[in-house]
């Protein structure tokens, strides 16, 4: 499990949206309110945004948040208008490490996932494997069940040009519910096309994982934030509905539509 938080607006300089807050995702790392499977997130960190060519970035560790000594410099420096980020706690011990740490990109998309598929490599990434196209597969450089998601994700999205990406994680939900069986899964996503930030709260078999939204936030005014908990103490945050999209458009209000 993981918190997430994803901020589109006005230009922000970084440490306003990631470690300044009351309840900033920093904090999250070693004292988080609503998750239910740990009780921190010190198996690394990720961190996305666009850069001037609109091309998809990252600065990722695997130690915790609070234990990188550069991280304060860069959140002093950077400023953009869409930030995307995330804390982990791993759900298999086993597969700490860079290629397993988020946000897992390609030359158009960031995508962030908090959740699990249980349990996972015995059948649901058999199935994934023998669907998947082998130029899609061939992208994935670790074993997280996160990073297969998103490969699944980018096939629905990249086999039809037709395809939105809202319509693409619809599709995703669907081809879930018809391979798992016995499985479980938690299905929160916050992805991004360098204009539009997506996020997703989901389950199979489980309650959904927590996921909060603002328009109307003191802190971040002109913006849109979404996190996987309030990160301030403002009264203007809401919850997710459970199995619903959330589509936050610059110039348009929130959109917010059932799975």
């Amino acid at each position: 499990m993981c918190r997430i938080a994803a901020y589109l607006g006005p230009p922000l300089l970084l440490e306003p949206f990631l470690l300044q807050p009351s309840h900033s995702l920093l904090k999250q790392s070693w004292q988080p309110r609503e998750m239910s499977t740990a009780l921190m997130n010190a198996d690394g960190f990720g961190i996305g945004w666009f850069d001037d060519r609109d091309q998809p970035s990252a600065y990722r560790q695997t130690q915790p948040m609070w234990s990188d000594s550069n991280l304060p410099f860069l959140a002093r420096s950077l400023k953009q208008p869409l930030w995307l980020a995330y804390v982990r706690s791993a759900t298999d011990p086993f597969t700490t490490g860079l290629a397993n740490t988020q946000p897992f990109m390609d030359e158009e998309l960031i995508f962030f996932h908090n959740g699990f598929i249980a349990p996972f490599a015995e059948r649901a990434r058999v199935l994934m494997r023998r669907w998947m196209l082998p130029e899609i597969e061939a992208g994935i450089h670790g074993n997280t069940d996160s990073e297969y998601l998103f490969a699944c994700l980018r096939q629905f999205y990249r086999e039809d040009e037709e395809v939105s990406l809202e319509e693409a994680l619809r599709r995703l939900c669907q081809q879930l519910n018809r391979w798992l069986e016995a499985e479980t899964l938690l299905l929160n996503v916050v992805i991004s096309d360098g204009r539009r930030v997506y996020a997703l709260r989901h389950a199979i078999a489980a309650e959904c994982p927590s996921l909060y939204y603002t328009t109307d936030d003191d802190q971040f005014p002109g913006a849109q934030v979404v996190a996987s908990e309030p990160l301030t103490d403002s009264e203007f945050w809401r919850p997710l509905p459970p199995h619903h999209l959330l589509v936050l458009d610059p110039d348009e209000p929130p959109l917010l539509t059932e799975l």
